[in-house]
């Protein structure tokens, strides 16, 4: 009997232990599934939230119009980083001399920015309200310079001695900002009708540096951060004091016709970014 008893009490704790297991499996396994479960709706909802914003960020190109000038900066440095910044953003260029920009936008080029190397062409596109007022910003400040080649012997070592190169590259004052900046300092000096018989006109300003570059003129005026750019020419004098009524400012704003205005201020501020600013400083250039 004793035998019978403690068989069954040992089943029944058997049993007993059997049985209690499985309730904490259990337990382990719903909290796995709602682990399991949490994850995914994490994942769903982080999809969900990815796919919203690239919805929000359709693919656009814009195209920005600027001064010759900023050439080597754009295209080397500023568009790239704007692009990594955005890159649901591609940004296209075209560079010439303010005034044939200026032109071409009066004409119905489908440009987004407008950069001008002269507050004047600016000006003249926001009064026929051909880019928008509010969002032109003087960004930039530059030099105008007097260059020879860099192997050249020539006797010219100032504005003053402009006279006396054989030959003298500038840009054409009807429509690039730095023959117009050249004009009115040789004219304050007095020098002006003088050379005009020695006097080549470019049609934007990377023409006047490579004339001189080339040797094909003994002398040239061309910005100070056209001049870094190559080791062709040496600058012998920045334009004299005074010389200039007002400092040589590069303004930038949205064209008013632009189909992408939202891209095309996020381009206007990234140029107003304190890395944006060192990139021109490298450049030659300086906040205005």
């Amino acid at each position: 009997m004793k035998k019978i008893f403690s068989f069954c009490l040992a089943a029944l704790l058997i049993l007993a232990g059997c049985g209690s297991q499985p309730a904490s499996s259990a337990a382990e396994s719903s909290g796995t599934a709602e682990s399991v479960s949490s994850e995914a709706a994490g994942s769903a909802s982080s999809e969900v939230s990815s796919s919203e914003e690239a919805a929000s960020e359709e693919p656009v190109t814009i195209l920005v119009a600027a001064a010759a000038s900023l050439e080597y900066s754009f295209v080397d440095e500023l568009i790239p980083m704007f692009q990594e910044k955005y890159p649901y953003i591609t940004v296209e260029g075209t560079y010439d001399s303010s005034g044939k920009l200026q032109t071409q936008i009066e004409e119905g080029l489908e440009a987004d920015v407008f950069m001008s190397a002269a507050t004047k062409q600016m000006n003249a596109l926001k009064d026929e309200s051909l880019v928008d007022a509010d969002s032109i910003v003087n960004l930039l400040e530059n030099k105008i310079v007097l260059i020879t080649a860099a192997d050249s012997t020539s006797p010219v070592t100032t504005f003053e001695e402009i006279g006396n190169a054989q030959s003298i590259a500038l840009g054409d004052p009807a429509s690039v900002p730095v023959g117009q900046y050249a004009q009115e300092a040789l004219t304050t000096l007095g020098l002006w009708d003088a050379i005009q018989p020695k006097v080549s006109l470019g049609t934007n300003v990377t023409e006047v540096l490579n004339w001189v570059a080339e040797g094909s003129a003994d002398a040239g005026i061309v910005y100070a951060t056209d001049a870094a750019t190559t080791d062709k020419v040496t600058v012998v004098a920045e334009a004299p004091e005074g010389s200039l009524a007002e400092p040589v400012i590069y303004p930038v704003g949205v064209v008013s016709a632009s189909q992408h205005k939202d891209a095309a201020a996020l381009f206007v501020e990234f140029l107003q970014s304190p890395e944006a600013l060192a990139v021109f400083e490298a450049y030659g250039f300086s906040a205005a």
